[in-house]
């Protein structure tokens, strides 16, 4: 059946229209692009610390400065309405746009005169369902050093232990995976805590010691004491409902006297030990 004359010319004149009109269409997108792009490369880092204010972490980032992408800012941990201690000195970071494990992510690169002696590189993988961070390995000998005065600002019962001393954390093969299943760690963590000191206690220090998370379905946990008069042990699982650990503590052989009060404190009191539970 042949067309129709009619027919063909409104379908010619709306060819006509759209390709008078596709130039603009495509100005105006490339225009839209434009100021995303710029927006994206030139977005202030106040929008990560407003980000980390959102999802109501522990972990802020006051006074930001420069871009979301290339800036520096003060840490603070804060929990609630109970204050906020904030790490010495600056964080620096620059983030980059990279090809990360056979798909498109993002390079972070975080700097500390105080606390860093190399750059700490992380590889963000993500998608629709899931985030993938991978960092890499912190040498004890390298690792991240903070105060441990900086955990009071997390609140209960850090407020009340006070501690003192130095925090070094240790990374070997460190994976997080961030899903709808909850967070799961690849991986090993050390986290030494070493010349430690409590309010609640004369004693300075009574110990140092090392907690150490090892990934998997469930992150497996396990406190050791590496010297000191009070000793501590525990094993503990860490799945989606949260941390489940049992330990004790002890005061070595001619500091019972000294740290008895502390024992009452630290968990349940059985003899010379107290028992440890949480979860």
């Amino acid at each position: 059946m042949a067309a129709r004359p009619d027919i063909l010319r409104r379908s010619q004149g709306q060819l006509d229209t759209g390709a008078k009109r596709g130039p603009w269409s495509w100005a105006v997108i490339g225009v839209l692009l434009g100021v995303l792009a710029g927006a994206l490369a030139f977005a202030p880092a106040r929008w990560l610390a407003a980000g980390l204010v959102w999802t109501d972490a522990p972990l802020r980032l006051h006074n930001p400065t420069g871009t979301v992408w290339n800036g520096s800012a003060q840490v603070l941990l804060r929990s609630g309405a109970e204050g906020s201690k904030a790490l010495p000195g600056d964080l620096r970071w620059t983030l980059r746009p990279a090809w990360n494990d056979g798909g498109p992510g993002v390079r972070a690169e975080w700097r500390a005169d105080c606390c860093l002696s190399a750059p700490w590189i992380w590889h963000v993988n993500g998608s629709l369902q899931s985030v993938q961070l991978r960092a890499d390995d912190l040498l004890p000998a390298q690792g991240l050093r903070i105060p441990a005065g900086l955990l009071t600002g997390l609140g209960t019962p850090w407020n009340t232990l006070q501690p003192q001393g130095q925090l070094t954390l240790a990374t070997n093969g460190l994976t997080v995976r961030l899903n709808a299943r909850g967070t799961q760690l690849g991986g090993e963590l050390a986290l030494d805590a070493l010349n430690m000191s409590t309010s609640l206690s004369t004693l300075r220090p009574v110990g140092s010691y090392r907690v150490t998370l090892r990934g998997g379905e469930q992150t497996a946990m396990t406190l050791s004491t590496l010297e000191g008069a009070l000793q501590l042990s525990g094993t503990g699982k860490i799945g989606p409902q949260g941390l489940v650990f049992t330990g004790e503590a002890r005061a070595a052989e001619g500091r019972e006297d000294t740290l008895s009060n502390l024992l009452n404190i630290i968990g349940q009191r059985q003899g010379a030990r107290s028992l440890i539970q949480l979860g």
